[in-house]
């Protein structure tokens, strides 16, 4: 496996930034990703006590696919979150200020009102949770053959942003990674993924993540070509260290299995 590109997601449900590389650390999220998720009015949810929401709680592509026409900016060090549509920037504010997070509402509420629940917030994640759509969402994996092997299936190109993963790879076998769970992978400077579980689809990989036309039914495309939904892995960091594009991932172990008493 060789690293091909490396992304985050800032805003669940926004736009990906590519990055060249990501320190990471055991037992951490990828940095930068899901930091933030817009609510579509009242969640409960409670940064004091972080529990995982459904997804539907929050604004997202599954259902919102008009998201799909804003590309979106972090700056880690100012804290502003930038929004462009069209080439054109239609939001700048700080995420940390009331101000900021009082715009940011007032542009989705503009932006977006027959979706709404409810008033439109900004949150953000506490330490050491993420508004990922999977409890076991800390980083996630896709491989590029398995993409291109769909494409052929159905006959129509796939951008791989629709599935939104954090680490694109290339040179695996197309779909084998999914035999990859329960396994460890390791970068030659030591950086260790353990692999949780197979990434389950749903309609949001139906949106084009560039002009947000709802134009394939990738879900049911797996289902009738392969019999599940699976495209992509989760991992957990078991090693920490910095990833960058180009370098190499090896299988180096199974994990260790528990016994299972018939």
């Amino acid at each position: 496996m060789r690293i091909a590109s490396l992304y985050r997601y800032p805003v669940k449900g926004l736009s990906p930034e590519r990055i060249t590389s990501a320190l990471i650390e055991a037992g951490a999220y990828f940095p930068g990703d899901r930091l933030f998720a817009i609510e579509n009015g009242p969640s409960g949810f409670d940064p004091a006590a972080p529990v995982h929401q459904p997804k539907i709680k929050y604004l997202m592509l599954m259902r919102h696919e008009a998201l799909a026409t804003l590309h979106c900016r972090y700056d880690d060090a100012s804290g502003d979150l930038v929004i462009a549509q069209d080439g054109k920037e239609v939001l700048r504010a700080n995420t940390a200020s009331s101000m900021g997070q009082d715009a940011i509402t007032a542009f989705f509420v503009a932006f977006m009102p027959q979706a709404l629940r409810g008033a439109p917030k900004l949150l953000r994640a506490p330490d050491g949770y993420r508004f990922t759509d999977s409890r076991s969402g800390f980083v996630s994996i896709i491989n590029l053959a398995s993409v291109a092997d769909l494409e052929q299936r159905i006959g129509a190109a796939i951008d791989p942003l629709r599935f939104r993963g954090n680490i694109m790879v290339e040179g695996l076998e197309p779909w084998a990674e999914l035999d990859l769970v329960g396994r460890d992978i390791e970068t030659v400077a030591g950086v260790r993924l353990r692999v949780l579980k197979r990434i389950e689809r749903c309609a949001a990989t139906n949106v084009d993540p560039t002009t947000g036309l709802r134009d394939l039914q990738l879900p049911k495309a797996l289902m009738t070509a392969f019999g599940h939904v699976d495209c992509g892995i989760y991992c957990e960091v078991v090693s920490g260290g910095r990833l960058a594009e180009g370098e190499r991932l090896a299988t180096v172990s199974a994990a260790p299995m528990a016994l299972s008493i018939a």
